[in-house]
């Protein structure tokens, strides 16, 4: 058994704090406490003489130094400390710990019993200090109820502003604020329009009620993109685009590159048809900025982390590691341009890349075999009077 014992209590902001009186005796008993400065504010007067407070404040690092030593804490937490809580965080740093927990209602849950919501179905996300990829998935699956944790920076403002910017005005939000205080709780449904403007007391969270369906056809046309420079023969075709990313096999990917976006239409359709992955977009053209952010609007799919540089001198360490490339231009460093992705690329990746020349489908060949890799799939494809693409996968 581990020397460390951890006991997390669930708690509301009710300045009127309730526990069962198994909890009671617990911090009776207590010597060492912590959690958020606003926890201690509402049980101060419940903890005995002589307790020792640790306030759980950013970097964790010195809070959990500042366990070290102490058989056993009680830690105050929001809600469910197991939902996106403070418990899971525990059992990551502290995995031989022993950990008690006690829980409340979550703050998605009070809200749906504030808006009387059946919500056994909904769709959970945390923007608590986390990055966008959850919600956007939800958005892009179309969720009939997604509910969110916010923070200080990812406010029920600024999430509406995500949503309008990428068309996604389907949604009423309600949002809860400071659910549990008996003095301050607020609940208000709003637009997506009034929320943008309106302001809120912190902490909130909101819930998304879909109002209508946005459907995502399989297969954008090329005509209703963003072209570079209106010219239609730099993007790749909608029926070539299909095919490129059936080799790609995303379904079981979990992060994907798209080197030479051009105008982002692969990146995009790669991201409206597989809203899990993680899509990291290379174009040397500052060009492709403005295209990308247009097309990525107008389609509805947030979250394309975009680049713009030589991808040969870029720090591909910064990036995800990817266990599936496109390669959509190479401006004549084809064989090099495999060798970093080769250097980085997950076990069981794959690369595909699109040829339009016999010459072009010889470097690759010769691009593949310098880095042990072969050719394991390979097809042509002509749409209309365009030239026809040799659609190559290597493994």
């Amino acid at each position: 058994m581990s020397s460390q014992h951890f006991i997390v209590i669930g708690m509301t902001d009710d300045r009127e704090v309730w526990f069962p009186p198994e909890v009671r005796e617990i911090i009776a008993a207590g010597r060492v406490f912590s959690g958020g400065r606003r926890h201690h504010e509402i049980v101060a007067s419940l903890l005995p003489e002589g307790a020792v407070w640790i306030d759980i404040t950013v970097p964790l690092e010195a809070v959990f130094a500042q366990y070290a030593g102490h058989p056993e804490v009680v830690v105050f937490a929001s809600g469910d400390p197991l939902f996106f809580g403070f418990a899971n965080t525990l059992r990551r740093e502290l995995p031989d710990a022993d950990i008690t927990v006690f829980p409340s209602f979550n703050s998605l849950q009070l809200l749906a019993h504030r808006m009387q919501l059946p919500y056994a179905d909904m769709r959970t996300v945390s923007l608590t200090g986390r990055p966008w990829d959850a919600f956007d998935q939800a958005l892009i699956t179309g969720e009939r109820l997604i509910g969110a944790l916010t923070d200080r920076q990812k406010t029920p403002a600024m999430i509406a502003r995500r949503m309008l910017d990428y068309g996604y005005d389907n949604y009423r939000m309600t949002v809860g604020e400071c659910l549990g205080n008996r003095d301050t709780e607020r609940v208000r449904t709003l637009s997506l329009a009034e929320a943008v403007t309106a302001e809120y007391a912190f902490p909130n969270c909101l819930i998304l009620e879909r109002t209508a369906l946005r459907t995502h056809p399989f297969g954008l046309p090329e005509h209703d993109f963003a072209l570079l420079d209106g010219r239609v023969n730099m993007i790749t075709k909608m029926p070539v685009r299909l095919l490129t990313l059936s080799q790609l096999d995303l379904a079981r990917k979990t992060s994907f590159w798209d080197v030479g976006f051009c105008t982002g239409s692969v990146s995009i359709e790669a991201r409206l048809q597989f809203p899990h992955l993680k899509v990291t977009s290379f174009e040397i053209r500052e060009a492709g900025r403005d295209l990308m952010a247009a097309n990525a609007r107008k389609f509805g799919a947030p979250g394309i982390d975009v680049h713009i540089g030589d991808f040969l001198e870029a720090d591909l360490s910064q990036f995800p590691a990817p266990d599936a490339v496109f390669i959509g231009g190479h401006g004549g460093c084809l064989v090099e341009m495999v060798r970093r992705i080769d250097s980085v690329l997950l076990p069981g990746g794959v690369i595909v890349f699109n040829a339009v020349s016999e010459q072009s489908q010889a470097l690759f060949h010769e691009a593949v075999a310098t880095v042990g890799r072969h050719i394991t799939g390979q097809m042509r494809v002509a749409v209309n009077q365009f030239n026809p693409i040799e659609i190559m996968k290597a493994e």
